[in-house]
């Protein structure tokens, strides 16, 4: 099969970096562009970095020797992944989707937006129909697909076989965010060293709006959100990456701790559309008494794997349990390169 070329759009910055090297031999896609800012664009993307790789031992090679340009949709490519930071990256997406580029984004800016899908591919792939509506109101050729906020990713995916089968009324969530979800160079060591920061901008209302958007039911065109109440308390912790999170969760409807386990268990809907990125388990239950941590299970399905462990009983809700997911792979750069496969799978790359 020849491989799709594609660009990433910030892709000196963390979330970029992590797509440049989860690219790699990727079976489908080949980068062929990366852009960044005025002060990269012209140099070569190992210049352009300055020392500043921080996701593997060593840049891929097909990487180092790219010339970055400025994100102007000149690409030579017509399907980019925007790992920009939300302060730019509004019009320079619309930009691209105006100009016949389908985006891939990782930033905040339209993933709100009514006529935007905000897409776990796991949970809400029809949402995709959504494009059209788009590219209707809008009058572009191209369109804008957005993956949510880290932390949301993970609680998502865990509670979505819950709400399917169950049904869900109230959800408390308390996160412990890992530094390199603060991007680099991050968190200044004098403020997280034997500290943990409780309060991440904007993090909490995501956390209670996103969701219900993401599983909500696509009618008419539209999106109905769902009904369920969030709130949640997110904390910044000393710990490289993996994002976790105290959830207490309150059923519409009983279910007892074996039926919830078999939910989890038995969620795979990609299974049968054989995407690259897409892990063998999504989920992945952990019986041991102190686990998920991100030490150890961070990387479990290269990264793409959402943990759980400890559910028990709720003395204010019905279910209490922690989650794990690693917030650069499933909640970044894993997220858009998934999303950008289940386009393909659906026919957005032909024509």
């Amino acid at each position: 099969m020849d491989k799709i070329p594609v660009g990433i759009l910030g892709a000196t910055g963390m979330v970029g970096q992590t797509l440049v090297q989860m690219l790699d031999r990727h079976p489908w896609f080949e980068v062929t562009e990366l852009a960044a800012s005025e002060r990269s664009a012209g140099k070569t993307y190992e210049e352009a970095l300055d020392g500043r790789w921080n996701v593997s031992s060593e840049i891929p090679a097909y990487a180092k020797d790219l010339k970055v340009r400025e994100c102007t949709p000149k690409l030579d490519c017509k399907f980019v992944f925007s790992a920009l930071d939300s302060s730019v990256a509004h019009e320079i997406e619309e930009s691209f989707a105006r100009n016949g580029y389908g985006v891939s984004s990782n930033a905040k800016n339209h993933r709100m937006d009514r006529d935007v899908p905000l897409l776990i591919p796991e949970i809400n792939a029809e949402h995709l129909d959504l494009i059209r509506v788009q590219q209707k109101l809008r009058k572009w050729k191209g369109f804008i697909v957005t993956d949510p906020n880290c932390s949301t990713i993970g609680m998502c995916v865990v509670l979505k076989p819950l709400f399917d089968k169950f049904g869900i009324e109230k959800v408390i969530a308390t996160t412990m965010q890992a530094l390199s979800g603060a991007g680099y160079p991050g968190v200044a060591s004098m403020d997280i060293v034997d500290n943990v920061l409780p309060y991440i901008r904007d993090e909490e209302e995501k956390m209670e709006s996103e969701p219900l958007k993401i599983l909500g039911t696509m009618k008419n065109g539209k999106i109905q959100d769902a009904a369920f109440r969030i709130s949640a308390q997110c904390n910044r912790v000393a710990v490289r990456h993996g994002h976790t999170e105290a959830i207490s969760v309150q059923l519409s409807k009983h279910a007892d701790e074996n039926e919830i386990l078999a939910a989890w268990k038995g969620f795979n809907p990609l299974k049968s559309l054989g995407l690259p990125t897409a892990p063998e388990h999504p989920i992945a239950y952990h019986r041991e008494p102190n686990r998920p941590q991100p030490k150890l299970d961070a990387n479990l399905g290269s990264g793409m794997t959402v943990s759980i462990g400890k559910l028990r009983k709720c003395s204010v809700l019905d279910y209490k349990f922690t989650i794990l997911s690693h917030n650069l792979v499933r909640g970044a750069a894993g997220a858009a390169l998934l999303n950008a496969e289940l386009l393909k799978s659906k026919g957005y790359f032909e024509g």
